[in-house]
């Protein structure tokens, strides 16, 4: 068997869709897994969708994905160029083939003679509206046209060139998502090959791309399905059915709801990225919002990605990059659309926020701090992190959740506070704050102890106080662990904190 050789092959026509991040990442595992090779090829031939930076952005999503390339446009390898816009002279080479065999023809068909030919179809009540075995030979091309006339108008050069479809043929493909899928060639259109602007379609370009590149798995979107008999037959054209690449067709990332297949707009209305990283329109100048700006770690969101067809036939939900290599296998793809949970990506992205070191959320931590202008030393950023890493569901949420570490609450959850008030309590408050205003080193267990000798003395039992101290330290009802808080506080700020907070409360 010839060793794995995959592709991904975006067209650089804007920000890189959720949906392509999977593909390369399936792609990506299969050729870990195996030991393959992984390979970025930039399908540019239709420079009218072309995209200024979106290459480059493209390269930087996988990267930032934790998806290398072994060969590509800025890797280079023995099978470039990596771009099919330099790869023209091939596609001319190819094409010619085609011609001479007679699998293509040219046509010269205007745009109002098609326009007029479908017009025909729908007043004869056809149901499909294509250029193909029926229709062509009505039609201004090489088939129908006297030579002299052919040759005239290709030197013109006012053509484009279509594959030559016979009916009668039942195109089998072997996919390995979906089983033997079988296609009436009677069906299938004389679809494009080559544009009038010399450039290939994606049909040829992509077939022979794959050939030459000597590509051994196609693992593309389910949109390409109906394409795929006619890439069959162009294997056959060109003599290469023996080494045609396994097909596999992903199934449709749908909306959360379940009913269609996610859009650009789907995302932005219901509040979540469409995008890996953030993408400026450079045509519009329009800002859409990336993952990673969003504060999603990118082995949460490959983890996410990754059950989103695919699963491991156990119950492990939490895997890394190393982990999936292992366990990956393409026969576990289903079929049936999955549906994109946002909520689900927000679980992992806390998950894997749990799991990071309170070193690594310290780094957060004073990332965001320093441009706000807030000085917090290393020793006390780390056990900031510990009470706060299983609080948050994305970084950025560290600033707001640490505000109250570094400036005394100025309002107060008064709604709790008047269920719970009552002169006993503040008593209970204020002998606390006396007792730990003069402790040097308040820990975590000298502020809870303490706590506990107070309330004893005071005949209450410390749940009862408990929520008023948290909220007069911080000023809301919930929050981290509340004695690490005061720990990190320290004695004296809390005693302040305290005593204000008891004359707001008596006065409310």
């Amino acid at each position: 068997m010839n060793p794995v050789r995959v592709r991904f092959a975006p067209s650089p026509t804007g920000g890189l869709h959720i949906g392509g991040l999977r593909t390369a990442l399936y792609n990506y595992l299969l050729a870990r897994q195996t030991g393959g090779t992984m390979i970025l090829r930039i399908e540019d031939t239709d420079q009218s969708r072309f995209v200024p930076g979106a290459e480059q952005y493209i390269q930087e999503s996988l990267a930032w994905a934790g998806i290398s390339i072994d060969e590509g446009p800025a890797q280079g390898g023995p099978f470039g160029p990596y771009r099919q816009s330099e790869r023209k002279e091939i596609y001319n080479k190819h094409i010619q083939i085609l011609l001479a065999s007679g699998n293509a023809y040219y046509a010269f068909d205007t745009e109002e003679e098609l326009e007029q030919m479908r017009d025909r179809l729908k007043a004869s009540g056809a149901t499909a509206m294509q250029y193909d075995h029926s229709t062509r030979l009505q039609m201004r091309n090489s088939l129908t046209l006297p030579e002299d006339e052919v040759n005239k108008l290709v030197a013109a050069g006012k053509f484009v060139i279509r594959m030559k479809v016979e009916p009668g043929q039942i195109v089998v493909l072997d996919d390995i998502i979906r089983g033997n899928v079988q296609f009436d060639s009677g069906q299938v259109d004389d679809k494009v090959l080559m544009k009038s602007d010399g450039m290939p379609t994606y049909h040829l370009a992509n077939v022979v791309d794959d050939h030459l590149m000597e590509i051994t798995h196609v693992i593309r979107g389910e949109e390409w399905l109906p394409s795929a008999p006619l890439h069959v037959l162009l294997y056959k054209a060109f003599g290469w059915s023996d080494t045609m690449p396994r097909f596999a067709h992903l199934p449709l990332l749908l909306k959360p709801d379940g009913n269609g297949k996610l859009s650009k707009r789907d995302a932005d209305q219901l509040g979540f990225p469409i995008f890996p990283l953030n993408w400026v329109d450079p045509r519009t100048n329009d800002l859409s919002a990336g993952y990673r700006e969003s504060g999603y770690l990118p082995e949460a969101l490959i983890n996410f990605l990754v059950f989103l067809g695919w699963n491991p036939g156990t119950e492990q939900e939490i895997f890394s990059m190393k982990e999936l290599i292992s366990v990956f296998s393409m026969e576990r793809i289903g079929k049936a659309g999955a549906r994109f949970d946002i909520q689900k990506a927000r679980w992992f992205n806390q998950q894997y926020l749990k799991a990071k070191t309170n070193e690594e959320i310290a780094e957060m931590l004073l990332s965001l701090l320093h441009p706000k202008g807030i000085t917090c030393n290393h020793e006390r950023a780390l056990k900031i992190a510990e009470a706060l890493k299983e609080r948050i569901t994305f970084p950025q949420e560290l600033l707001s959740a640490s505000d109250f570490y570094f400036k005394a609450p100025e309002k107060f959850d008064l709604t709790v506070v008047s269920k719970k008030w009552n002169d006993q309590a503040g008593k209970v408050l204020i002998d606390f704050a006396e007792s730990i205003s003069s402790i040097s080193e308040l820990t975590k267990t000298s502020a809870q102890e303490c706590f506990e000798t107070v309330c004893q003395e005071n005949g209450v039992k410390p749940g009862q106080v408990l929520q008023l101290l948290r909220i007069a330290i911080s000023g809301a009802g919930a929050g981290p662990d509340l004695m690490l808080s005061l720990e990190i506080l320290g004695g004296s700020e809390c005693a302040e904190r305290i005593r204000k907070a008891v004359s707001v409360f008596s006065n409310s």
